[in-house]
């Protein structure tokens, strides 16, 4: 009988709760002095959780007679009290977020409060009776409407505004999360959590989904949403926060139209780390819910697919994957014994071989270790028997396939089942593309290099492979320019110097060609595997006193490493094909990592009506 003559009382967000109505702060029970702007604000903010409020909103709303600079001081003023009662931090923001010169954003999960009889006398946020102003209490009740239809509790805001409901969005890329444990040495999990929730959104093949390479340059960036939008090619935004107490996890994420800069919808979710992966899924689906993205059944089954993990080898995995992105022979280092540390914690875990797989494969581009061979093979088999519908452990099989036993045709049904359990997965169509360079396919090559770059638009190692691509069909001019781009994204990138000498080499620009190639050594440390371009260049332009200074070094070193190929490269701008084709001999018994590129690099012209080289070709399986 009462129930009709109750009205809502406010909201509550963690152990806060604010009484619309009387316009009072209270903290498990306890009220917390806070008057005037500050308590205002706090109003305006939870009237739309995870939204930007605007500082010109707030001035007109709270400072309409005031100048630019009280208003400035004031709004200063007021936020660091607000922040103070709720004991936030502005640098480690928990529930209220500040974006540079646009305004705050409320990101901690809000609930109604349950309803009570109201209180005689109880007044509103401008201090008059709520008895003589009853269309108070109404505002209290539209702003706590706006909470819910705000975060479409139970579906309340397709049932309660009919059409206005889900944007239908079609690519979207996952921001940075940010870190709300204050503890920089958390990073790698809240990278984790990022890299995590991308590769659950890309496994939805009608959606376009940014990789996190080129998603992760967003960082702390003073870019307006539509800038980042137009910049990554995207209709969606999804930004958000982690946080980590102990077990448990929360996520709390955002949904904004990029062009428009709009918020869409907001949702807080929670798990223990064990469930860590039932969390990404479950944020995926709610994100794809409210897009009103296709989903087909296999991939509802692949989304739902959430067992749960060890927690301390969950926790080394994604610290052994922060290092692998760093793709430097440093990172590949540590990422191997991260990974190692992983499986020793769990033996089952697929994820932890793939990781390791791919850093051993990585690794040996640079520095040719002789354990990455077996350590490669066996990981990337076992994490695909282990879980053999994981996309990541499908793409390692494939490059190792590839790399280590030329087995083209077995490496092209990895990559291509790895597509088609995740068609958003940039490295799996990167390394497709070099499967389709390396045997000369290159109309599809193209296809896949540049599918690859429309979903990690600003990868410098994506960009950088289609700068190959051009230089392996003799194309010169195009392979500079790509590789200049590359450069544009990461100057210090040393894959791309490498790529312009070697396009330089060819046109007979000899002294650029050299220029460039010394700054590859710079950037990488004279890293052994990429010495022999130099010293191939070296005695290209004639310069064979430097070249043989670099040969006799390459040779020491090669005493514990595989370098026949960097020296056989040498031999080759020396003139010496004997020696050349000797060396590469060797290179194809220590399976070095660029012999995959043999058929197509335009440096090994010279000897390939050879019948050795032919020969050299056909044991490497190459189809004729």
């Amino acid at each position: 009988m009462e129930e009709s003559n109750r009205s809502l009382r406010g909201v509550r967000f963690g152990v806060f709760e604010v009484d619309l109505r009387s316009g009072e702060l209270r903290k498990q029970g306890l009220k917390i002095k806070l008057q005037g702007q500050p308590i205002q604000i706090l109003a305006l903010l939870l009237e739309r959780p995870g939204e930007l409020v605007t500082r010109e909103e707030l001035r007109e709303k709270l400072w309409p007679a005031d100048t630019f600079v009280d208003f400035e001081h004031g709004l200063n003023a007021a936020i660091k009290k607000l922040r103070a009662a709720l004991g936030d931090s502005a640098d480690s923001p928990r529930f209220v977020e500040t974006l540079h010169r646009r305004g705050y954003r409320f990101i901690y999960p809000v609930e109604g409060v349950s309803r009570v009889s109201p209180a005689a006398g109880a007044t509103g946020l401008d201090g008059r009776s709520i008895g003589r102003r009853p269309w108070l209490a109404a505002l209290g009740l539209v702003a706590l409407l706006a909470v819910l239809i705000g975060l479409n509790v139970g579906g309340l805001r397709e049932r309660l505004l009919g059409g206005v409901g889900p944007v239908p969005i079609e690519s979207l890329a996952v921001l940075p999360l940010k870190n709300l444990m204050g503890d920089p040495e958390q990073e790698y999990f809240v990278e984790g959590m990022h890299e995590a929730l991308t590769a659950e959104l890309s496994k939805i093949s009608a959606l376009k989904v940014i990789s996190r390479t080129s998603a992760m340059r967003y960082k702390e960036t003073d870019k307006a949403m539509p800038q980042i939008a137009r910049e990554l090619g995207v209709a969606g935004l999804i930004e958000g926060s982690v946080l980590r107490e102990g077990d448990q996890v929360r996520i709390t994420v955002q949904l904004i139209h990029g062009p428009s800069d709009k918020y869409l919808w907001a949702g807080s979710f929670d798990r223990e780390l064990r469930g860590i992966l039932a969390l990404h899924s479950e944020v995926a689906r709610a994100i794809a819910g409210e897009i009103r993205i296709a989903v087909s059944p296999a991939e509802q089954a692949r989304l739902a697919r959430t067992p749960s993990v060890n927690p301390e080898a969950y926790q080394l995995y994604l610290q052994g994957r922060y290092y692998w992105n760093k793709r430097n022979p440093e990172g590949f280092e540590k990422a191997i014994q991260l990974f190692n540390q992983a499986i020793q914690k769990d033996p089952n875990n697929a994820l932890a071989y793939s990781g390791l797989a791919d850093s051993y494969v990585l690794l040996d581009f640079w520095i040719s270790v002789q354990e990455a061979l077996p350590q490669a093979l066996a990981a990337a088999g076992t994490a695909v028997a282990l879980d053999d519908s994981s996309a990541e452990a499908r793409t390692s099989l494939g490059f190792a396939l590839m790399r280590y036993q030329w087995d083209w045709a077995g490496a092209e049904r990895e990559f291509r089942r790895a597509i088609e359990l995740n068609p958003g997965y940039a490295t799996a169509h990167h390394w497709y593309a070099v499967l389709l360079t390396s045997l000369g396919r290159h109309q599809e090559a193209y296809r896949e290099i540049m599918r690859a770059r429309d979903l990690d638009p600003v990868s410098p190692i994506i960009a950088h492979h289609v700068g190959l691509h051009f230089y392996c069909l003799g194309d010169y001019d195009q392979s500079l320019d790509w590789n200049r781009r590359t450069l544009e994204i990461d100057p210090r990138f040393p894959i791309a110097f490498v790529n312009l000498g070697r396009s330089y080499l060819q046109k007979g620009m000899y002294e650029q060609a050299i220029a460039e190639m010394q700054r590859a050594m710079e950037v990488c440390g004279d890293c052994p595997s990429l010495l022999g371009q130099l010293g191939h260049a070296y005695a290209a332009a004639g310069r064979r006193g430097e070249a043989r200074r670099i040969l006799e070094r390459l040779k020491k070193q090669s005493r514990s490493l595989y370098l026949s190929y960097p020296i056989a490269e040498i031999y080759l701008g020396l003139g010496d094909e004997d020696q050349a084709l000797t060396r590469l001999e060797q290179a194809h018994k220590e399976r070095s990592a660029w012999m995959i590129y043999i058929r197509v690099e335009p440096k090994w012209d010279p000897l390939r009506r050879d019948p050795r080289f032919q020969d050299l070709l056909r044991r490497m399986n190459f189809p004729e």
